[in-house]
């Protein structure tokens, strides 16, 4: 009979390892790129997953690379080795502490903790005295306190439902049976006798498969409550857009036009108009400080404080005297800046008063004079009481006004140069004799364009162009 090859005999003896090594590598470079893709604390336990799996999957790769003598003349799979040995302990603890709550999760991260400086110290001593192995009996030590500890909790539900985050029946049923060989081994390694070769990986792959298990679970559920908050957040989008008003009102002697870009879903931007008749219009614009939920929840708050001062709509410093008192109590550290202008196209005349907010852009046509009305007072959330100057306007054909938010002149440049009052200024002049749409395009355009490519909106947009007829 022709003897075999040894080569063969050799190969076939590491055909576990030689099969399992790129799986398991292949799978945590996998996790570990999701966890980074995602960017997300909710993550977090996949990217722990990735590093226990794929540096274990390395250490079988370098393993066997030294049995086959795939590298004669180089450290590396020894090194790649023992640094797993030690360290592998630290992703698989780490993975439990962020499925943990309460003494667990303390207990957990105190074992991370000493298992990261055992293996520090491990390779201090290793680099100082060439003993590889000197600390290898506390490694199996920490990882045997581990598997008890967690499969204690996961077998009963009582503990399970205090101190695990996500319940599982199928992990109360094969985690415990899994940690029983994991311990049968580690076991083995410290009472100084080797486990049988199969135990190991058999142990591990199982072991992973649950983990993975847990770790797609967990993932799937952050995905679908975080689906259920966008499409929360969807919805209260609806509902701010049907507080602002549909259409701009239809005025003599006035063209009215509008736009209102929000930075994410719900914005803190709100303007209002209050027509009284063809010739008197009202008109609302506010900024409330921050963005997202909590600014919406208070802009929804404007909406409904003027409707109790719109008996007063005519006088712009009482409207906001009223607004500030009615709001200033319930925003709670937030503040907001409002303008308000009063229109009486009959009269051709205006009044303008405001509380913290830019200036209101009054363009003379007549002498192509472009005029900054500041009329500020405080801005609401400082104190109930507040005074509010007022500027009267005497308007003729062809004027122009321009009610904005600071998202307007707030943008930089790559440069780091503000679109500022100078730029918005330029745009009115050079479109003094266009309609009020052309310019209000005008200006969203280069505001667009103004940041570099890979900044978006930072702050809501809120912009009503006001032309005399």
């Amino acid at each position: 009979m022709t003897p075999e090859d040894p080569l063969l005999v050799l190969l076939r003896g590491h055909l576990a390892e030689l099969f399992l090594g790129p799986v398991f590598s292949f799978v945590g470079i996998c996790a570990c790129s999701v966890a980074a893709i995602r960017r997300r604390r909710e993550f977090r336990v996949l990217l722990w997953f990735g590093l226990f799996i794929g540096m274990y999957g390395a250490r079988i790769l370098a393993d066997a690379a030294r049995t086959l003598g795939l590298a004669p003349n180089s450290p590396w799979p020894y090194r790649i080795v023992l640094f797993v040995s030690y360290m592998l302990v630290v992703p698989g603890l780490l993975f439990w502490v962020d499925l943990s709550v309460g003494k667990l999760r303390q207990l957990i991260q105190w074992l991370a903790a000493v298992g990261a400086a055992i293996g520090l110290c491990s390779f201090v001593w290793y680099a100082l005295s060439g003993q590889a192995y000197k600390f290898a009996i506390l490694n199996n030590v920490i990882a045997i306190c581990m598997l008890l500890a967690v499969s204690v909790v996961i077998v009963v539900p009582r503990l399970s439902r205090k101190y695990i985050l996500i319940q599982s029946r199928v992990l109360r049923i094969v985690l415990p049976g899994i940690g029983l060989v994991a311990m049968f081994a580690n076991l083995s390694w410290v009472l100084h006798r080797q486990p049988p070769s199969y135990a190991e990986p058999v142990a591990f792959a199982a072991w992973v498969l649950a983990l993975g298990y847990l770790a797609v679970e967990r993932t799937f559920q952050n995905e679908r409550r975080l689906l259920s908050i966008e499409n929360e957040l969807e919805t209260a989008r609806q509902i701010q857009f049907s507080i602002l008003p549909r259409t701009v009102p239809n005025m003599a002697n006035l063209r009215i036009t509008a736009s209102y870009e929000p930075m994410s879903a719900v914005a803190g931007d709100f303007y209002q108009f209050i027509r009284v008749d063809d010739h008197r219009l009202g008109v609302l614009v506010a900024d409330v400080s921050g963005h997202g939920v909590p600014a919406a929840l208070i802009s929804s708050m404007i909406k409904v404080a003027m409707q109790s001062v719109a008996g007063c709509a005519s006088d712009p410093a009482r409207v906001l005297v009223e607004l500030n008192r009615i709001l200033s109590p319930e925003l709670r550290g937030q503040l907001i800046s409002a303008a308000y202008l009063w229109i009486d196209s009959e009269q051709h005349c205006a009044w303008y008063s405001a509380a913290g907010h830019p200036p209101l852009l009054y363009w003379r046509n007549s002498d192509g004079e472009l005029e900054r009305l500041e009329s500020n007072g405080l801005l609401f959330g400082i104190t109930p009481e507040g005074e509010y100057p007022v500027r009267s306007l005497t308007l003729k054909p062809q004027d122009r006004l321009l009610l904005y938010t600071d998202g307007v002149i707030e943008p930089e440049s790559a440069a780091g140069e503000a679109f500022g009052d100078s730029k918005l200024d330029e745009l009115v002049r050079a479109h003094d004799s266009r309609p009020g749409p052309e310019l209000l395009q005008a200006v969203l355009s280069q505001l667009r364009s103004w940041p570099p490519p890979s900044v978006t909106q930072q702050d809501d947009i809120t912009l009503i162009v006001i032309d005399v007829l």
